[in-house]
């Protein structure tokens, strides 16, 4: 599928980066994509992910520094198993990725954010719910023109390199459960349903506002 739901909500999620942010971690990071506009800030970005392929697609498309910035630091690595820095990131992503480890990571996470950092979480649920349907039955047509509209410009495009795509899993966990867990391990986060079978996550660690 050409369209691809999370590069749609790039722009939403660099609305919550942090005034004048030098660090950031990205989880689940695939090949990169997320990580070079951040990258491309002249943040500091450390982006892990656990396949190896996605990983080494990421490297050598890395390309040039932005501007004189820095390149993201890819690494192959399941965030579960890391000893992420204390207080150390002011910035975490996760791009449709949580539902692929447990949902209480996300408290390594929130210990590995500096003082006002900011962790968002663009996630996937299942559709369990009427109002879950609902939303599925609008984002349908929407996702189908956007599919044919994308589908249509890449035919006009010269031909590349098959593409390495991130492994997929289905996510189980319904949004109902997703906001009772983040209500007590991520206090004071926000959540909101996305079309496209996504939801947004945004915690900020002390209350500090940012770029919006």
């Amino acid at each position: 599928m050409p369209f691809n739901h999370n590069d749609h909500y790039h722009r939403l999620l660099l609305r919550h980066l942090p005034r004048k942010c030098r660090t950031g971690l990205d989880v689940g990071c695939g090949t990169g994509r997320f990580a070079r506009r951040l990258a491309g800030r002249g943040i500091d970005v450390h982006a892990v992910d656990p396949s190896a392929e996605v990983i080494a697609r990421a490297r050598a498309t890395a390309g040039e520094p932005a501007d004189g910035g820095p390149l993201p630091r890819f690494e192959h690595a399941d965030v579960t198993r890391l000893e992420l820095p204390a207080g150390h990131y002011e910035f975490i992503s996760c791009l449709a990725s949580i539902h692929h480890m447990p949902f209480d990571t996300v408290t390594a996470l929130r210990k590995a954010l500096a003082p006002g950092g900011v962790l968002v979480i663009l996630g996937c649920y299942p559709e369990k719910s009427p109002a879950d349907w609902a939303w599925g039955l609008l984002a349908s047509p929407v996702n189908a023109v956007a599919r044919l509209a994308v589908g249509a410009a890449e035919r006009c495009r010269p031909a590349g390199a098959a593409p390495v795509q991130a492994p997929i899993a289905p996510p189980r966990v319904p949004l109902s459960r997703i906001r009772r867990e983040a209500a007590v391990l991520l206090p004071g986060c926000r959540i909101r349903r996305l079309l496209f079978w996504r939801y947004l996550l945004v915690f900020r660690k002390d209350g500090l506002r940012t770029g919006e």
